[in-house]
């Protein structure tokens, strides 16, 4: 179907009934949603999405439903646990040798499974203020043991390349800190603003500059969003991927696979296939993790160690993650010559990508 050639980012339900996105019958219950979540399609991705397709994988990610109006037990509006170990406003230091600093509270797009999805949109500020960065800047300069500091939000990419430098300068200037990680979905969903002073502006003395690109289906990946993302690899900056596992989206071993070598093609080193967290509103979009550790048996083995993220959850209330994969040491089998022997290994139960099981070390 040939869409309209839009000029702007899709923002409200009807814009969204009047490009196919929606259905007039649906409007009013999306309106509510409007209302409490944050609604953003940019033309980028709209451009990818088959209006003919009532089960759409990029429309089911971005075009939101009555379904995020229903409320499930244990779901939270942090779910991840941030505020608990926020010393300084923009800041979580969950870990003790990186931060995460939230400098904006906007995205390009809105995800509708976003764990953050309380924090952005309607009602709430944009970015931190002036004396809020001195704060979170202050904080990790007052702290040594932190290595790496994580730009998320919100999405970083959405600051102009100006300011983007300032910050960065502003990091690369603590003698502690060596790595600048930048969490974006922008080469996706808006490949332009990936530009040549995008780019210098993440380049910078003193520190090492890595960015970690959200996609969750292959189709993401198409020719601008590529480009994007050979524009910041071949300028030096190395890049991984982080993905959730979505029902209806990406739960199925070719969907998976085809992502997954999507980002290698891309010189992207597939890093976390998360579990998708307890957030308000989004069950429907969640999968089980005996359906995750399914779909990771598959990969192993039938694409390449290249093509191998860590499944991980955020454990709810801030304990951080924990990978989740299937375990491939069925069991310890202890023999009684085993037990004589002092100098004999113990010997495990191993089960390759087939499901086969076999003995190590192997019986002699």
């Amino acid at each position: 179907m040939t869409k309209t050639n839009l000029a702007r980012t899709l923002r409200e339900p009807a814009e969204l009934v009047v490009e196919g996105l929606a259905t007039a019958t649906a409007l009013p219950a999306l309106e509510r949603v409007a209302a409490r979540y944050a609604v953003a399609i940019t033309p980028a991705l709209v451009e990818l999405i088959d209006t003919s397709d009532p089960d759409d994988p990029i429309a089911r990610q971005f075009v939101p439903s009555a379904a995020e109006l229903e409320m499930q037990p244990g779901e939270n509006a942090d779910p991840i646990g941030d505020h608990p170990h926020s010393p300084v406003p923009g800041i979580v230091h969950r870990y003790p040798d990186r931060v995460l600093f939230k400098l904006v509270h906007v995205c390009a797009v809105y995800c509708r499974f976003c764990f953050r999805r309380e924090m952005v949109g309607p009602g709430k500020e944009n970015a931190l203020s002036d004396s809020a960065y001195r704060a979170a800047i202050n904080y990790i300069r007052a702290h040594s043991e932190i290595w790496e500091v994580i730009l998320t939000g919100g999405d970083p990419l959405m600051l102009s390349p100006r300011r983007m430098s300032e910050i960065m300068a502003d990091l690369a200037a603590i003698d502690h800190v060596k790595i600048i990680r930048l969490h974006t979905r922008v080469p996706v969903a808006e490949p332009a603003r990936i530009s040549d002073e995008m780019v210098a502006a993440l380049k910078v003395e003193g520190a090492t500059t890595w960015v970690a690109l959200h996609a969750n289906h292959p189709r993401e990946l198409a020719g601008p969003a590529r480009a994007a993302c050979a524009r910041l690899v071949d300028a030096g900056i190395p890049m991984v991927s982080q993905s959730v596992l979505l029902r209806g989206i990406n739960d199925n071993p070719t969907a998976l696979s085809d992502l997954m070598r999507a980002f290698v093609e891309c010189r992207i080193k597939p890093y976390y296939l998360h579990h998708g967290d307890l957030a308000p509103g989004t069950s429907h979009l969640r999968t089980t993790l005996a359906e995750g550790q399914a779909l990771m048996r598959q990969l192993r083995g039938r694409v390449s160690g290249l093509c191998q993220p860590d499944y991980v959850i955020d454990i709810p209330g801030g304990a951080g993650k924990s990978p989740v994969g299937p375990n491939y040491v069925l069991a310890v089998q202890n023999t009684a010559a085993d037990a004589r022997d002092a100098d004999q290994e113990t010997r495990y139960r191993i089960v390759d990508y087939c499901g086969d099981v076999h003995l190590y070390p192997p019986e002699t």
